[in-house]
C-alpha cells in the first residue's frame, strides 16, 4: 500500500516547489484525504516534512525569530542566482532590456494575491520604504496631527518624528489593550483620539511586537467618513494569514515580501488605490508623465531586478503550500508551545489565542526575568534564537516559528521555557 509520505516523496523531486500541492487541484489529487481540512493538514507531519526539506536552514539552532526576516526556500535562492548570473553577462542589456519587462508578470501575480488591480501595486524594497512613501508623500502643514499607537513599528514612528522636526507636524500616540480581543474597543480608541487637526492615521494590520491582528477595515471606514486617510502597515501580514483587499478596504498598504512570502531579501509591496496615486508624492523624484502611474514609486535608480523576478518563485511556493493550510500550520505551532505555558504562575502571554486575532507571532514574558536576558539565555545555553522586547507597557520575548520549523524544535523550546517559568529564574 502506498502511504501518503511515499506519494509526497515520489512527486517532490519531479515537480519542485511543492507544485503538487497546488490548492487549485482536488484534495484527492494532492494525495490528501478528500475530507482533509487546513486544520487537519496542519498536524500532518508527513506533509510538513516535505515543506521542511525545501529549505536550507541550519538545524544546529532553533530559529524562532522569523518575524525579522525569513529564509527563502532553495528554489527561490536558485532563481535569484540564475537571474543574477544572467544579469552579469551584459547588465545594460540583459538586466534592463530582457529582465526588466518581466517585472510586469510579477506585478500581476502580486495584485492577484492581494485582490487589487495590477495598476495599484508597486514593488519596493521593504515595508518601511512603502510606508515612508506614504508617510512622507502627503502634503502636511505645521500643526497638522498624525495619529498612531504606541505599538507601531519604531522606524515608522521615527519617520513621523522627523516630520515633526522638519515640518512642525504633531505626532499623537495612544496605547492598545494587550491583548486586544475587542475590535469595537480598538475602533473606539482610534476614534476617540481623532481631533479636528488629525490629517493622517497610521495603523498596523498585525502588530510586530505582539502579533495582534487589528480590525483594519473598521478603522479605515470610520476614518474615511471623517475624510482621514489611513496608512496600513502590513509588514508581517502578506502571505502569513489569509486575507485580500476586500477584507481591508484601505487606500494605502505596504508589506515586506522577505518575511512570510519567503521572497529574496529586500523585496516589498506597496498598494495605493488608483485614484489616490496622483496626489501622493513618491519618495524619490519621478517625471510628471508618471504622476498617475503606480510605477512612479519605483523610481529609485539602478535596482536589483533579479530580486524582484525571484518573487515569482516565492509566490509559486506559497501557492503550493496553500494559504489556508499555511495559516493553520502557523497557528498550530504557536498554540503547541503557548498553550502549555500560558497558565503557569509568573507567565504573561501578550498575544491573543482567539481565532483570527493573531497567527504565528506571539510574545511571552516571565515575571522577574528581563526579556533580553531571557533571549540571551535561550541562545547561549540552548541555541534557541528569539528576540527580547522591552516596551513601556510590557516585556517579553517574541517567538516566531515558520513552516520549516519542526514540532520537535517547538517542543524543545516549550520544554526549556516551561522549565524556566516553573523555576522562576535563569540560574
Amino acid at each position: 500500500m502506498v502511504t501518503r509520505r511515499d506519494f509526497l516523496q515520489s512527486w517532490a523531486p519531479a515537480v519542485g516547489s511543492l507544485a503538487f500541492l497546488n490548492p487549485g487541484k482536488s484534495a484527492a489529487w494532492r494525495g490528501l484525504p478528500a475530507t482533509s481540512t487546513p486544520e487537519a493538514d496542519a498536524q500532518d507531519e508527513d506533509l510538513w516534512f516535505e515543506v521542511q526539506r525545501a529549505f536550507t536552514v541550519d538545524r544546529s539552532m532553533i530559529n524562532l525569530n522569523n518575524g525579522g526576516v525569513c529564509p527563502s526556500p532553495a528554489d527561490v535562492q536558485n532563481a535569484l542566482a540564475r537571474y543574477l548570473s544572467y544579469s552579469n553577462e551584459a547588465p545594460a542589456y540583459t538586466m534592463w532590456r530582457v529582465l526588466e519587462p518581466q517585472k510586469e508578470t510579477v506585478r500581476k501575480r502580486l495584485a492577484q494575491h492581494f485582490g487589487s488591480s495590477t495598476e495599484e501595486i508597486a514593488m519596493v524594497r521593504n515595508a518601511s520604504e512603502g510606508l515612508q512613501i506614504c508617510q512622507l508623500g502627503f502634503d502636511l502643514e505645521a500643526g497638522d496631527e498624525v495619529l498612531t499607537t504606541t505599538h507601531d513599528y519604531g522606524r515608522m514612528i521615527t519617520t513621523f518624528k522627523q516630520r515633526e522636526r522638519r515640518d512642525g507636524i504633531v505626532l499623537k500616540q495612544f496605547s492598545l489593550p494587550i491583548p486586544a480581543d475587542d475590535d469595537d474597543e480598538v475602533v473606539r480608541l482610534f476614534e476617540s483620539n481623532i481631533t479636528e487637526k488629525t490629517k493622517v492615521i497610521l495603523m498596523c494590520h498585525i502588530v510586530n511586537i505582539t502579533g495582534q491582528i487589528l480590525p483594519v477595515k473598521k478603522v479605515v471606514q470610520m476614518a474615511r467618513k471623517r475624510g482621514i486617510p489611513v496608512i496600513v502597515d502590513g509588514a508581517h501580514a502578506f502571505a502569513h494569514f489569509t486575507f485580500d483587499h476586500d477584507d481591508l478596504d484601505c487606500d494605502y498598504y505596504a508589506s515586506s515580501l522577505h518575511k512570510w512570502l519567503f521572497a529574496p531579501f529586500g523585496t516589498g509591496l506597496l498598494y495605493v488605490r488608483k485614484e489616490k496615486i496622483e496626489s501622493l508624492w513618491p519618495l524619490m523624484a519621478a517625471p510628471d508623465k508618471l504622476d498617475g502611474d503606480i510605477r512612479k514609486f519605483e523610481e529609485i535608480g539602478t535596482h536589483p531586478c533579479p530580486n524582484i523576478l525571484a518573487i515569482a518563485e516565492a509566490l509559486s511556493f506559497h501557492e503550493g503550500i496553500g494559504p489556508e493550510r499555511k495559516e493553520a500550520r502557523m497557528v498550530y505551532l504557536r498554540n503547541r508551545w503557548a498553550e502549555r505555558v500560558k497558565d503557569l504562575p509568573k507567565v504573561s502571554l501578550h498575544t491573543s489565542l482567539a481565532p483570527r486575532k493573531a497567527c504565528g507571532i506571539a510574545t511571552v514574558g516571565i515575571d522577574g526575568i528581563d526579556p533580553v536576558d531571557l533571549a540571551d539565555h535561550l541562545w547561549k545555553e540552548h541555541r534557541i534564537f528569539t528576540v527580547g522586547i522591552r516596551h513601556e507597557e510590557f516585556n517579553g520575548i517574541r517567538v516566531t516559528p515558520s513552516v520549516y520549523t519542526t514540532v520537535e524544535e517547538i517542543d524543545r523550546f516549550g520544554d526549556v521555557l516551561e522549565g524556566i517559568a516553573r523555576k522562576g529564574s535563569l540560574s
